[in-house]
This record gives C-alpha cells, sequence and structure tokens, in this order.
C-alpha cells in the first residue's frame, strides 16, 4: 500500500509536471483510449493541471460506450424473447430505440439479471435448467479471455442452456482508424493498462514503425500518467517513436499468452461496429464455430440491424475524440448522470461522465 501512495505523491506529480513544461517543444496532443485512465485523468485533476500546448482527447476506451445502437437493439431483441439475459450492471441504462434500455425491458417485465462475471452466468443457467440463458459479451481484450474461458467450461460440463450474444472489441485496430485520421492529428498515445497485460507491445508497435506515433503503456494512478506524458513529450522532443511499456509492475512486454490461447481457440477476429466511427474491419470476436452452440447470434438467429440515432446524442463524436464533452448541446441539461441520454453520460467511464462528475 505504501509503494502504491507513492504514485499519488503530489511533490513526484510537481516534478514530472515542470519537467513536461520545461522540455516540451511544440505541442503535444496525445489520446487515452481507456475508460480507467479518462476517469483517472479527470478525478486526480491531472487535465486541468497540464501544461499549455498539451492538449488530452479521450477516444473510445469505454467499452459500453462504444457498444453500437444496433448492439442494444440485440440484446433487447433477446429480453423481448423470453431468455433469461444475464449482463453487467453498466450495461442496463444503455439507451436503444425508442430510449429502451435493458432496465426498462426489466420494468416491463423482460428477465434480465445482473452478473459480476460471466462464471455468475454460468452458475445461472446450471442452477436453472428450463431456461436459456444469455451472457451479454460486451468489453475488450480485458474481459475477453474470462468469457471465452467460460464458455470452454460450458461445454466441458455439457450446459446445453447457455450462451454468449459476443460482441467484444479490440482496440489496435481502432488505433489504426485514430492513427490515420488527419482530422485528429493525435502525435502521441497514452496506451491502455488493462488491455496491455492480455496483448503485451507487440500489436502497438505498427503505431511507431508505421505512423512515427510515439505510445505508451501507462498505470492508472497520477505519477503512471504524468511519467507517461513526460515519456512521450521526451520522445516527441527527440523526434523518436517507439511504444514503450512504463507499466512493468503489471504489464509484461509479451502479454499473457494463456489468456491469448484461450481467446484465440474460442473466438475469431470479426468486423465489428463502432458508436461513432462504424464498421471497423476485423476489430471484433465472434464465436468460432467448433462453439457455435454457444453463440447466442445462431443460437437465437440474431442479426444486427440498423436503427435510428439517439437523436441530439454528440456521444459519438466524443468517442473519436472529435468533440470536448461540454459541447454537445445536451450536456448537463438534458443530458446528465441522473438522467442519461446517450452511453457516454451512463457509464462510469465514459467522457461525459467523467467531465460532469470532476470537470464542473
Amino acid at each position: 500500500m505504501d509503494a502504491l501512495e507513492g504514485f499519488s505523491d503530489p511533490r513526484l506529480c510537481r516534478a514530472l509536471l515542470d519537467r513536461i513544461r520545461a522540455e516540451l517543444g511544440g505541442g503535444l496532443r496525445f489520446m487515452e483510449v481507456c475508460g480507467t485512465h479518462t476517469v483517472s485523468i479527470f478525478r486526480s485533476g491531472v487535465r486541468s493541471l497540464l501544461p499549455e500546448g498539451v492538449t488530452h482527447l479521450s477516444g473510445p476506451g469505454c467499452p459500453v460506450c462504444v457498444t453500437h445502437d444496433s448492439e442494444v437493439a440485440a440484446f433487447l431483441k433477446l429480453a423481448g424473447q423470453g431468455a433469461l439475459v444475464a449482463t453487467f450492471g453498466d450495461l442496463m441504462r444503455v439507451p436503444g430505440p425508442g430510449k429502451r434500455s435493458l432496465g426498462t425491458a426489466r420494468a416491463e417485465g423482460a428477465r434480465v439479471k445482473v452478473v459480476y462475471s460471466p462464471f455468475d452466468a454460468l452458475v445461472l443457467a446450471r442452477e436453472n435448467p428450463g431456461d436459456r440463458v444469455v451472457f451479454l459479451g460486451v468489453g475488450f481484450e480485458t474481459t475477453a479471455p474470462a468469457v471465452a474461458a467460460t464458455i470452454k467450461a460450458a461445454r466441458e460440463e455439457g450446459v446445453g442452456n447457455f450462451s454468449v450474444l459476443s460482441l467484444h472489441k479490440l482496440v489496435p485496430p481502432v488505433l489504426r482508424v485514430l492513427a490515420g485520421d488527419p482530422d485528429l492529428r493525435v502525435n502521441a498515445f497514452l496506451l491502455p493498462g488493462h488491455v496491455s497485460a492480455v496483448i503485451g507491445l507487440e500489436p502497438y508497435r505498427f503505431l511507431a514503425s508505421r505512423h512515427g506515433l510515439p505510445a505508451v503503456v501507462a498505470g492508472f494512478e497520477p505519477v503512471d500518467i504524468l511519467q507517461a506524458l513526460h515519456l512521450l513529450a521526451s520522445m516527441k522532443i527527440r523526434g523518436q517513436a517507439e511504444v514503450v511499456n512504463a507499466y512493468t509492475r503489471v504489464v509484461s512486454n509479451a502479454g499473457n499468452p494463456a489468456a491469448m490461447a484461450v481467446m484465440a481457440e474460442v473466438f475469431e477476429t470479426s468486423d465489428a461496429s463502432w458508436r461513432g466511427i462504424g464498421v471497423i474491419p476485423d476489430s471484433g470476436l465472434r464465436i468460432r464455430e467448433e462453439y457455435a452452440q454457444f453463440d447466442a447470434m445462431r443460437v437465437f438467429g440474431l442479426s444486427l440491424e440498423e436503427v435510428p440515432r439517439i437523436r441530439g446524442c454528440r456521444c459519438g463524436d466524443v468517442l473519436r475524440g472529435k468533440l470536448a464533452p461540454d459541447g454537445c448541446g445536451l450536456f448537463g441539461s438534458a443530458c446528465t448522470p441522473a438522467s442519461p441520454v446517450g452511453p457516454c453520460m451512463v457509464s462510469t467511464e465514459g467522457s461525459c461522465a467523467a467531465y460532469y462528475k470532476y470537470q464542473l
């Protein structure tokens, strides 16, 4: 605990801020792509202390926020077909067509249960053999291994009434889109610690080799973040572009081979729809044919259909770094954490929710 407290030491934070301020030549326009980084940067006050010339953009790092409208519609369709839907709690309030959510569906009589892990959903299926239990698989590489392991366990145990709606998304493909966007003008990336603990550094190398952009994997304490920004600023000054691991107490450069192996066994890459960005090739994970009996898409004959966007919501522009949360006309008036219009205000990791709570 003493060691962790050191990563919040105000003296270290001030020293790092002074170094960044003294050494930075030109501007540093960095983007983070992790909801935990988003919250930490706002909550700690780091964003308001950044030296002039350092611009923070919050990208599509909140898994609930990037979940597409068509995917939310699929959740609601499942709930309407009599399935027992098991989900993480932060999906309950995400609005879909007609401003309906899973919470609304449950209030109307649908069976929706909040669980804390995919294994909890498997237990639910074991205990309710007469029900078709569907776990909503939403998240990045951080959560996908546990979902894959749960599907394997379901097959080994012969739990035939369990399935997963896999809508997982992968971080490196969306980074390719962001790095290649000339309007965004990002010149550095703060890389996600949790995702990197699974996939390591290799999937990010293209940022430096192809785009000439420095990138640093960082932890979530203020000193972690400022240390990463100092590394980014230093590389920019020297004209260097590297992918650096500054979170070595948690992240191995090689990632977690066991986690990646179970993902590769159960899932294969597929195109995926991202809110505000659109379809990105090979940025999703679908369940392999060998595990088809546990694929809710196949079991329930689901498809992702185009649905109307939420009127007035600019969450998609916020996720792309094109707009600050307070640039949306609904922010802070029609859209608040108590009465959210879009998912960026629903999730505690959403940019709009963090901005509302810590920046106003």
